[in-house]
């Protein structure tokens, strides 16, 4: 028993002697450590199609593909996909001539559930799932 005692209290000696000599390296002024400048990156827009974030929460692309799991990555091989809000606003409105739209996503199985969309207020009325919009034709009374 007493054996094992003194092997343990030399492990702890020599561990706490380790440590010691640890703490001196990282509490030492003598060498200052001075954090290397990160280098400059080119200026990203978001998507190609749409040059700032369109959320609070998220971060900008030069911002937000940082950090230890892109270091090695080089960014302009990395696949750049086009804003949905853009391309979904360069879409023609549609017009319908009734009071109601309906939508499906269109593309058959690729589509989404279908939808009626009421269309008696002015102005266009987009689809809550794909965002398409749709407005009732102008009629004369």
């Amino acid at each position: 028993m007493s054996a094992t005692v003194t092997m343990l209290s030399r492990r702890l000696i020599h561990r706490a002697s380790q440590l010691k000599v640890l703490s001196r390296f990282s509490s030492s002024s003598a060498n200052p450590v001075t954090p290397i400048p990160p280098s400059p990156s080119p200026v990203a827009n978001q998507a190609p199609n749409y040059p700032t974030t369109w959320t609070t929460s998220q971060r900008p692309r030069a911002v937000a593909q940082s950090g230890p799991r892109f270091e090695q990555t080089v960014l302009e091989l990395q696949p750049n996909p086009l804003s949905a809000m853009e391309m979904i606003n360069n879409e023609p409105i549609r017009v319908v001539h009734g009071r109601k739209a309906v939508c499906d996503g269109g593309g058959g199985p690729l589509g989404h559930p279908k939808i009626f969309i009421n269309l008696d207020k002015p102005g266009a009325r987009p689809c809550g799932y794909c965002g398409l919009r749709f407005e009732q034709a102008p009629h004369d009374h």
